[in-house]
């Protein structure tokens, strides 16, 4: 291993070589023929002693993943990816093509002024990748091709002074201020010319209702100005004038709001103590106790056209086709001539006819040539890319406590375009794309790496403001791709030390912390062990992993209440509304599928399987829908929930991590041996995996989980390798393992891995028999809340009931332990099942059915084989009941095991008090003469 880099070492380095080669071989990347082998890949870590296949390599066959795929696949296909590009666009000051952005978290109408903008456009490149590198359909690639390449516009706009965006104007051209683009024009000192009348005239196309935004502030600060804005808190325009802030204002309010998207003539008019306003030519407003004229103002600091001095005004969205200044007041007549001719006035005018640079001409002769700008300056290093300006990153190195309104998340922002740059790169070896992603880590750097390490600590300690997500990962990820020794240091920039340490010492910090903010951390730290050695990130990690599953976690294999981590074992105390949410269980399947790469603890695949099979498959809707991804934020747990498929406004981040989960659900069916000396074959999916450097393929036949196991068949060449078989935790009895049809030898022992060691031929056949069995898991702090599992498959009641159902489960109960005889399945309906007239149905069906995860065990009577004793079921100080103790002897052998048993619990019961002779007796002859499913 190699000795372990500090981040002191790396920060002090002035030049590190390279090491990782931007480009490796091995079996993660094999291909198939039916897709485009990518030729840029990311090389696998020496720490890694499995390695994944690529998604080209493994094909889903029909079942319940192509299904559910099939879906997300027609949405990443039909939504327009304009709209995604249009708050970049904005931002850059380039034309929108007319796209309207998503709205929701994409918006700047939506939630915290659409602080998180930007992020969906990274989840959208994921998921165009993973479509392209599992169905190689051009389309996609096309798709890709598309948002690159404006992504790469917007970096180079972004990088030189606005530019001028030409429209139709009212007379000629005019420019557009595209809202989001926080653009103004800035106008030279002396374009009032101390006069003590004025005529102020403009050409607007307002094309949002925002209160306030500005057609013209001129002033120094919140004090000394005078304004023109569209519309005011009441939504008409006002011109107001004052030496004295807000509260002295001299003011002129319009009486109807200002059309969108339609041309609109605003002019003010100052003489002696008298103001006017004109909307259209015609007088709408006439104030005769104004006594402050430019004159009075003096010198002023600023002439904005689109600019308040209140930081919180929006700037002005929409164009201008022209403004003028006359050193007079404009007769009425005057002014409605102004609505056909294009006027000029004596001090300045601007017809704002250029289409390009960023000036624009004074045509009155008096040489005041105004400029573009923006608010927030420019970026400050040429790397930056985002839908938003820079203030958001700046801020956040002076907060001291969240605010989302204020700053949210902006570096988590940045993880999801980075990781959907590099996905797009790997897909279709597109180096615009490593470009921009090289670009945006140089410029995060850049802008970290000066901060002392205190700001950094306090950073990412702030929750929702301070969240990065997982972009450790993807900077070790693009490390890998360039070899910059900045980038390498750049990853160790987001270490949390009281979070790594606590884990490290395996001390249980979790209970208050933000669930999802602190998952794909881990995923970060396990990468950064690989390319440091540093063994606290792996030993964090690992450490961190125990305390969620299973003290944290629910039994879809979801975690969180309310996106908030609480106390430890706490399950039935933290059930409610807004649970599991969505993003956490893809998270924590990355890190899962990543420590399995390292250390081969069936454990990581266990959950895996769990989670996937049911909160991620089950959070996507089973209803098309092109404009909509369709996927769960939160899934409730309570009693009678119904998912919500169209969470909050839209464009969330769940949504996001839902269309990446719907199409890469095969990466984690196969992994090979680093040394190509074992297959492992983790989950029982219908699938084909391509091996290409053993020149072979393994098919998976199997309806699995509607199917109680799979075959495989080995195609192609002569291979040597052992074929390691998952066995199941829930697999408790009968799992079998026939090669040609002949058992193979060994036995398979639940939750471990089994293997078969050959050289496989063409033509080989590998049958896995995996009968599912009913089953309880109990909530730790109310054992009484319990969900139920077929095998891996967790069943839900279907029932619109607010309170928690009662059953019981051990009335017919098979000698073996499973508590499925008790239930009654639906002919026609697989996996579905009726309990006292209640419909049971796999979690994993989207649907809008109102359901209960957990119900309410409920076992008031002895029964054995549906024979009921009468006799009342008694229960221990901890809640176990007679019941209890009886079956959790099972398997029996056969009928008289069971009995004798009952005859044990009932002796020691009696014994203690806990039961009556007669009572006892009574059990024991009940369970005798009963008949049992074997």
């Amino acid at each position: 291993m190699a000795q372990p880099l500090t981040r002191r070492t790396l920060l002090q380095s002035a030049v590190l070589a390279a090491s990782v080669p931007g480009i490796a071989g091995g079996a993660s990347v094999a291909a198939s023929a039916a897709t485009a082998a990518p030729t840029a890949v990311l090389p696998p870590p020496a720490a890694w002693t499995l390695l994944p296949f690529d998604l080209g390599s493994v094909s889903l066959g029909p079942g319940v993943f192509a299904d559910k795929r099939r879906l997300m696949l027609d949405h990443a296909r039909g939504y327009d990816v304009h709209r995604l590009l249009q708050v970049y666009r904005a931002n850059a000051g380039l034309s929108t093509l007319g796209a309207v952005a998503p709205g929701g978290w994409e918006g700047l109408d939506g939630e915290a002024n659409g602080n998180l903008r930007g992020h969906y456009t990274g989840h959208f490149l994921t998921m165009l990748s993973q479509a392209y590198a599992s169905t190689g359909d051009q389309l996609y690639a096309d798709r890709i091709g598309t948002v690159v390449g404006a992504l790469t516009e917007v970096r180079e706009a972004l990088r030189r002074d606005p530019a001028v965006l030409g429209v139709t104007g009212r007379f000629g051209t005019a420019v557009e201020n595209v809202r989001g683009s926080y653009q103004y024009v800035d106008l030279p000192a002396g374009v009032l010319g101390g006069a003590s009348e004025i005529t102020l005239a403009a050409w607007v196309k307002p094309t949002h209702a925002s209160a306030w935004a500005r057609v013209l502030d001129f002033g120094d600060d919140t004090t000394r100005y005078l304004y023109l804005t569209t519309r005011n808190a009441g939504g008409v325009p006002r011109f107001a004038v004052t030496t004295g802030g807000p509260g002295a204002e001299q003011g002129l309010d319009g009486t109807t709001p200002l059309p969108l998207d339609e041309w609109s003539h605003l002019a003010v008019t100052l003489a002696g103590s008298t103001g006017t306003l004109y909307v259209n030519g015609t007088e709408v407003a006439r104030n005769t106790a104004m006594s402050l004229t430019p004159a009075a103002l003096g010198t002023l600091a600023h002439h904005w056209l689109g600019r308040s001095h209140y930081a919180a005004d929006p700037v002005f969205a929409g164009a201008f086709g022209g403004f003028d200044v006359w050193s007079r007041a404009l007769g009425a007549a005057e002014i409605g001539g102004l609505q056909s001719v294009r006027g000029a006035g004596d001090l300045a005018s601007y017809a704002f006819d250029e289409t390009s640079g960023s000036t624009f001409a004074d045509t009155s002769g008096h040489g005041l040539t105004a400029t573009l700008r923006r608010t927030w300056g420019g970026p400050s290093h040429p790397g930056f890319l985002a839908a938003y300006p820079e203030t958001q990153f700046i801020e956040l190195e002076s907060m001291t406590g969240s605010d989302y309104t204020r700053v949210w998340a902006p570096y988590y922002t940045a993880h999801k375009i980075l990781r959907g740059l590099l996905d797009a790169h790997l897909a279709t070896d597109d180096a615009r794309a490593l470009d921009l992603a090289s670009g945006l880590g140089d410029w995060m750097h850049s802008r970290l790496s000066p901060l002392p390490e205190t700001t950094l600590q306090r950073m990412w300690g702030l929750f929702s403001s301070g969240e990065f997500g997982g972009i450790v990962e993807a900077i070790c990820d693009l490390h890998a791709l360039t070899g910059k020794a900045e980038h390498l240091a750049l990853a160790q920039l987001f270490d949390l030390d009281r979070l790594i340490d606590a884990c490290a010492a395996n001390t249980d910090i979790l209970d208050g912390l933000h669930a999802n903010q602190h998952i794909p951390i881990f995923t970060g730290y396990v990468r950064l062990y690989d390319a440091t050695g540093e063994e606290r990130y792996l030993t964090a990690a690992k450490n961190f992993w125990d305390m969620v599953v299973p003290h944290r976690m629910y039994g879809i294999g979801g975690t969180s209440t309310g996106e908030f981590w609480k106390a430890r074992d706490v399950i039935a105390g933290t059930l409610g509304a807004t649970t599991a949410e969505t993003c956490c269980a893809y998270n924590l399947l990355k890190l899962s599928r990543l420590l399995f790469l390292h250390e081969q603890d069936p454990k990581y695949m266990e959950y895996y399987e769990r989670a996937l099979l049911n909160q991620v498959l089950g959070s996507k809707q089973d209803t098309p829908d092109a404009e909509k991804p369709l996927v769960t934020y939160f899934i409730g747990l309570t009693p009678g929930h119904v998912r919500d498929y169209t969470p909050k406004q839209g464009t969330t981040c769940c949504e996001g991590t839902g269309m990446e989960s719907a199409t890469k659900y095969q990466d984690s069916v196969y992994f090979a041996a680093a040394d190509g000396s074992a297959l492992y074959v983790n989950l029982y999916s219908p699938s084909t995996l391509t091996w290409a450097e053993k020149g072979v393929t393994v098919t998976q036949s199997t309806d699995f989980p509607r199917e109680q196991g799979t075959t495989l068949t080995v195609r192609g060449g002569t291979a040597s390798f052992a074929l390691r078989l998952r066995v199941p935790s829930w697999a408790t009895a009968g799992f079998r393992v026939t090669v040609n049809g002949r058992r193979a030898g060994g036995t398979p022992t639940p939750g471990t891995y089994f293997t078969v060691s050959r050289t496989w031929h063409d033509g080989d056949t590998v049958r896995v028999e995996a009968p599912f069995r009913l089953r309880v898991e109990k909530a730790p702090d109310d054992p009484s809340l319990q969900t139920l599992f077929h095998g891996p498959v967790h069943l839900v009641a279907r029932d619109a009931a607010t309170t928690y159902l009662e059953f019981g489960l051990y009335r017919n109960a098979a000698l073996s332990g499973d508590l499925l005889p008790s239930l009654t399945p639906v002919d026609g309906k697989p996996l579905h099942h009726t309990l006292d007239g209640t419909e049971f149905a796999p979690f994993f069906e989207g649907t809008e059915d109102p359901t209960h995860a957990y119900v309410r065990r409920a076992e008031p009577r002895v029964v054995f084989g549906n024979s009921d004793s009468g006799v009342a079921n008694p229960a221990k100080a901890d809640g176990t009941t007679l019941l209890d103790e009886v079956w959790a002897g099972a398997p029996f052998n056969g009928k008289a095991a069971l009995v004798a048993r009952v005859r044990s619990v009932v002796n020691a019961w009696v014994a203690d008090g806990l039961l009556g002779q007669t009572d006892g007796e009574t059990v024991v002859s009940t369970a005798r003469n009963a008949t049992f499913v074997p």
